[in-house]
């Protein structure tokens, strides 16, 4: 397995098939031009295999934090240590950019998840809500 930082549309669009949807090109582009972003692909004999996306977070009285936004293992590689690859090599990255910490919202019912993100050395913080305001384009 390799493990490479995306810098094109073209990646993203190749490794769609790990996303909810369709790699759209103008939103690519606007993810890879945006500070702080970045999208991380995991390929077994060339082929994308998984992902992991963060975004940099900072305040003024906090500093900076990554968020891990994103994690997709493909069906027939899961169980396999990519998913915790990925998580360990975000945070090498957040590590790497000056952050004090990385966090994720998951859901509480995610088996798959949790375990990941355990293996990965993410810590139970407790419960946690989420709350969202639908925002139309």
């Amino acid at each position: 397995m390799d493990i490479r930082r995306a810098h094109t549309p073209a990646e993203l669009q190749a490794a769609e098939g790990l996303f909810d949807g369709p790699a759209r090109t103008e939103w690519s582009e606007r993810f890879l031009a945006s500070p702080g972003h970045l999208m991380l692909i995991a390929y077994v004999d060339g082929a994308p295999v998984g992902m992991v996306s963060g975004v940099e977070m900072s305040h003024p009285d906090k500093g900076t934090e990554m968020c891990l936004y994103e994690l997709s293992v493909d069906e027939g590689h899961r169980r396999r240590g990519i998913g915790r690859a990925l998580t360990e090599a975000l945070a090498a990255e957040a590590r790497e950019r000056g952050c004090y910490g990385m966090w994720v919202g998951v859901d509480t019912d995610n088996e798959a998840a949790l375990a990941t993100y355990g293996a990965a050395g993410a810590h139970d913080e407790g419960v946690f809500t989420m709350r969202g305001w639908p925002i139309a384009p």
